[in-house]
């Protein structure tokens, strides 16, 4: 029996689960998106007290790493590497898809006698998806990537004749770019959050498999591209009509954008 931190900002909810022997014993969820930084020491603490207060060794702490948001997979990690080094505890990476994965296949709805392939989905933005595929035993059909959605990224899922849920935030998305008639069910609801990763977390603690704590990096699947915020890309744009003595221009430029 291990004693989990479970540690869950992947997307824009941010949670905390303290779990032991598939029990939940401590847990914060928070939903309104941008609060990773601000709240996220504040529930670890929580479960940090609990244990104490009721004496409890803590005997890992588990991340979800991702793909996802990247400023919320720095933040969580960067959590749990602090909470792992001054514990002196092991550190347990959780692939999100995969939790995406287990949570669908506890879904209400969900047939017990069904054996549809899982697949995880994260809206990328840009038209794009994270997503991998499962079967029923959590064995990898398609490798955690980052795809363009379209019929053809699923074609190869299809030809085996499965049905397939397709769970996530990208569930939504996938919706509305795939044909209605195909054999899909759409959870598009689900969001990967700490108390989910309790089957996981400790599946690894008793194989041991363990993360490099120093060394443990976020799994983004595809390159970050910073987006200058649109004031920003006036200042520059003024900053070259100026530069190149195009001073004509420059107050129809500051007319054409809001600052």
């Amino acid at each position: 029996m291990a004693t989990i931190i479970n540690i869950e900002t992947s997307t824009d909810v941010c949670s905390v689960a303290l779990t032991s022997d598939m029990q939940v014993l401590d847990h914060h969820e928070n939903y309104d998106g941008q609060t990773h930084a601000t709240l996220l020491s504040a529930y670890v603490r929580s479960a940090l007290d609990y244990a104490r207060s009721r004496d409890i060794t803590i005997d890992a702490v588990a991340v979800s790493i991702g793909p996802g948001s990247y400023t919320g997979l720095r933040i969580g990690l960067s959590e749990a590497k602090g909470l792992a080094f001054g514990l002196n505890v092991p550190l347990i990476a959780v692939d999100t898809l995969m939790l995406i994965a287990v949570q669908a296949m506890f879904a209400p709805g969900m047939d017990p006698d069904d054996v549809p392939l899982i697949v995880p989905m994260m809206d990328a933005r840009h038209g794009e998806v994270y997503m991998a595929a499962y079967n029923m035993s959590l064995e990898t059909v398609m490798a955690p990537q980052a795809a363009r959605l379209a019929t053809d990224s699923i074609d190869s899922l299809l030809a085996g004749g499965q049905r397939l849920v397709i769970a996530g935030s990208g569930a939504a998305v996938a919706q509305e770019v795939l044909p209605e008639k195909l054999p899909v069910t759409f959870l598009p609801d689900i969001k990967p959050v700490a108390v989910d990763m309790m089957a996981l977390s400790e599946k690894a603690w008793r194989e041991k498999q363990f993360a490099d704590t120093a060394y443990c990096t976020p799994r983004y699947l595809k390159d970050y591209h910073a987006i200058k915020p649109r004031n920003r890309v006036l200042e520059e744009a003024l900053n070259n009509r100026l530069k190149g003595g195009n001073l004509q221009h420059v107050e129809r430029d500051a007319n054409n954008y809001e600052l």
